[in-house]
């Protein structure tokens, strides 16, 4: 799924989308997404001057983003927003750089009428860069 793709089904838009593309996809259950972190990212420009490091909630965010596909993929859920409404467990194991490939693995493990959760782990190469439980909201 391109970018392009993406923008017909989340509503996020640049600057604050994070989604580069979605390589896998599983409506309603599962979906690998792909950020491509390049040095002109806005962030780098204070986070950190000199050593550019991707600050790890916009990790999250991607997370939640690719999560996002993945319910409102469903025709069900077409024209609707899932809202972020909360994080557990989130683990930070290593630094995202200018140049790295996010890639970002989210499985929903739970929904109940429009509450729902999921898991996402996010990975550079084979190392896992970032884990966390996120909660959303449909509206």
């Amino acid at each position: 799924m391109t970018k392009k793709e993406i923008e017909a089904i989340i509503p996020h838009r640049d600057p604050f989308l994070m989604l580069d593309e979605i390589s896998e996809l599983e409506t309603m259950v599962h979906a690998i997404g792909i950020k491509h972190v390049n040095k002109d990212e806005s962030y780098f420009k204070g986070h950190f001057p000199g050593k550019p490091v991707m600050p790890g909630v916009l990790i999250v965010e991607a997370l939640a983003q690719t999560g996002a596909v993945v319910i409102l993929s469903n025709p069900e859920y077409h024209g609707k927003i899932a809202y972020f409404v909360g994080l557990k467990k989130a683990k930070f194991r290593k630094s995202v750089f200018p140049g790295d490939t996010l890639r970002l693995d989210v499985t929903i493990t739970k929904l109940k009428g429009v509450f729902g959760s999921g898991e996402g782990k996010a990975y550079v190469g084979d190392h896992l860069v970032c884990e966390s439980e996120l909660m959303f909201a449909i509206d």
